[in-house]
């Protein structure tokens, strides 16, 4: 398996963030893993450990060509995986990728030297379709949308499909729809389970089997720089994260490609 895969939904607080840290986390036992921190926010490199306020080298000197990839690379805080992390610095990329040559494509070209590095490398995309979550998409091979089991779900859906529709069109005609992951899921919620069923008849074999739920743990990792599986892997969200990874790879080795 080797994938660039972002992980994006312009709609914030459906558990985005927390998709690409754990399954990065997940994915780690068993493939070589690179997450990338692409929101202003550095959510991500914070939840992994990492002092986004310390960082002289960020995401940012990549994407503005200033520094190599590699050379901002960081461990995350259990060194299972490798972080290319994010501060509010990378508000400053959003301006100046606007007059930048070959604007879509600084992420896509900033990763080529390490793709053969990683067998897995996700990207944590801003919640909002701007020059950062189109490099995302530029670079990435597939798309994995996290979509809250509520009752607005679907709405914005349809802009990211069409956001991914004209990537195609325009820049990267192989991109693909990884999958939709449910979040943040409350069985006892009628209104989580109907709008959950929705989206299976809607999109089929696109939404993954796992779904993952609300979860204590889930939300206190981050406050400790930790994915939740290091957090506490006997945890619900820990497991269910940990049987998306799985249902991931099988995907990919039961693909006929």
């Amino acid at each position: 398996m080797q994938r660039i895969i972002a992980v994006a939904n312009q709609k914030g607080g459906v558990g985005k963030t927390t998709t690409a840290v754990n399954l990065s986390a997940a994915l780690a036992g068993q493939q070589r893993v690179l997450l990338i921190d692409l929101d202003p926010q550095g959510n991500a490199t914070m939840g992994v450990g990492i002092d986004k306020y310390s960082l002289t080298c960020s995401v940012l000197e990549p994407l503005l060509g200033s520094q190599s990839a590699r050379s901002a690379l960081q461990p995350n805080a259990s060194q299972t995986f490798s972080v290319l992390p994010a501060n509010g610095d990378l508000t400053v990329a959003e301006i100046k990728l606007l007059e930048a040559p070959m604007r879509e494509k600084r992420l896509a070209l900033a990763l080529a030297p390490l793709r053969t590095d990683y067998d897995v490398i996700i990207i944590d995309c801003p919640p909002s379709l701007n020059m950062l979550t189109v490099n995302a998409l530029v670079a990435a091979d597939s798309v994995l949308i996290p979509i809250q089991t509520e009752y607005y779900a679907l709405e914005g859906l349809s802009a990211l499909l069409d956001t991914i529709e004209q990537i195609r069109s325009h820049r990267n005609p192989a991109l693909a729809i990884e999958g939709i992951v449910r979040t943040l899921h409350d069985p006892r919620n009628n209104l989580a389970s109907e709008v959950s069923a929705q989206l299976v008849q809607h999109f089929g074999n696109q939404v993954f089997n796992t779904i993952i739920p609300r979860n204590v743990r889930l939300a206190e990792a981050p406050s400790h720089g930790l994915p939740a599986m290091l957090y506490d892997k006997g945890s619900r969200g820990a497991i269910s994260y940990s049987a998306l990874a799985s249902e991931l790879l099988r995907r990919y080795q039961n693909s006929p490609n």
